[in-house]
């Protein structure tokens, strides 16, 4: 391949960088952009992506295992002393002011060691920015400061919603202490990254109702009585804390897998430990049932060939629901709070068409 065109930086969590690029790679080719993989450290909670093209570019949104994405316009070496003025100089070049500036490193235990680091060093870099008139709060460009390491910065640009609108891509929630499991963070952060403020306002109302498939002890559970929503908890396990014994909480002890409600609900949720074959196949009977207009479930993925399982599970989903006819719309993301693990959005839309992911 000539020159890039574009090169992208894709932060990961720790041990995804190849399920991240098998998930690119593919991408690209089928909208025919040649690519290849620049730089990959296993562990090392990034990749580096050329492209020939930059057209159609890059989303964070729309690739499960990317938490974070820039294009990249330098990739600097520093000294021991003096970090700042090869940055300035590498970002002179470029001319065009940015609106905001964020430090970022590896979601890695390295990674961890230099947050004193960048928190020292944000203020020295925007002041320097600023004298050199390259900070304006007018401007929609953020500045990506990777640094994989105190000696090397990958200096990148993002515009709009095509990155996470958190640096390194992780939205940080507090643990409720009336929550009854440390779960219940995987689903709030699954509302915010999937709804957004507006979403939410919108679509978790008070008097809806709702399933948990896989309830015990409550963390999903808590996440949608708290919001007024009377939630069926089907778990075999016992509820706990502020779950148990709530007025908008149905404990049934029965099978997730069997279990189907009398009347359609507003929301359905799972975080079910099984193959995710079986739970996308789960899922989806819901939706051909009709049964759910709206779902968010996790997918436990294989060690091995993490991309491909998780390529399969979602074509089992659009491949059903395609056959009976219903449109609709998934999307799909590993988050912060999430392991060895994604978190799928999955909902009905009016009409009879073909579903697309994103």
């Amino acid at each position: 391949m000539s020159a890039p065109a574009v090169r992208y930086l894709l932060q990961t969590r720790a041990g995804f960088e190849r399920d991240a690029w098998q998930e690119v790679e593919p991408w690209l080719l089928e909208r025919g952009v040649e690519t290849r993989l620049a730089e990959l450290v296993e562990q090392g909670g990034f990749l580096l992506v050329d492209a020939a093209d930059s057209q159609p570019a890059l989303n964070w949104s729309t690739l499960a295992f990317t938490r974070q994405l820039c294009r990249v316009v330098a990739d600097v070496e520093l000294g021991e002393r003096d970090r700042l003025t090869p940055l300035l100089a590498a970002l002179r070049s470029r001319g065009t002011p940015f609106g905001s500036v964020w430090l970022e490193v590896p979601d890695t235990n390295d990674g961890k060691s230099l947050s004193s680091f960048t928190r020292k060093f944000q203020p020295l870099l925007e002041e320097g920015l600023t004298a050199a008139g390259l900070l304006d709060a007018g401007s929609r460009r953020r500045l990506h400061v990777y640094f994989p390491h105190k000696g090397r910065a990958i200096l990148g640009v993002s515009q709009g919603d095509e990155a996470a609108p958190w640096p390194m891509g992780i939205l940080r929630l507090r643990m409720p202490a009336e929550a009854p499991s440390r779960s219940t963070l995987k689903l709030a952060e699954a509302f915010e990254v999937f709804l957004g403020r507006d979403g939410q306002r919108d679509r978790l109302k008070e008097g809806m109702t709702a399933v948990d498939l896989g309830a015990a002890p409550g963390g999903w559970t808590w996440q949608l009585i708290r919001r007024g929503i009377k939630t069926y908890a089907i778990d075999n396990g016992p509820m706990k804390g502020a779950c148990d014994g709530h007025p908008l909480v149905k404990h049934l002890r029965a099978d997730g897998f069997r279990y189907r409600p009398q009347h359609p609900v507003d929301w359905l949720v799972c975080d079910m430990v099984e193959q995710p074959a079986r739970v996308s196949d789960l899922i989806a009977a819901w939706f051909v049932g009709g049964l759910t207009r709206q779902a968010i479930f996790n997918l436990k993925l294989p060690m091995k060939k993490r991309a491909l399982a998780l390529r399969d599970a979602l074509d089992r989903i659009g491949d059903a629901l395609d056959a009976a006819e219903i449109r609709h719309t998934v999307a799909v993301k590993q988050l912060y709070h999430d392991r060895e693990e994604v978190t799928v959005y999955l909902a009905r839309v009016g009409g009879k068409t073909r579903g697309k992911r994103g």
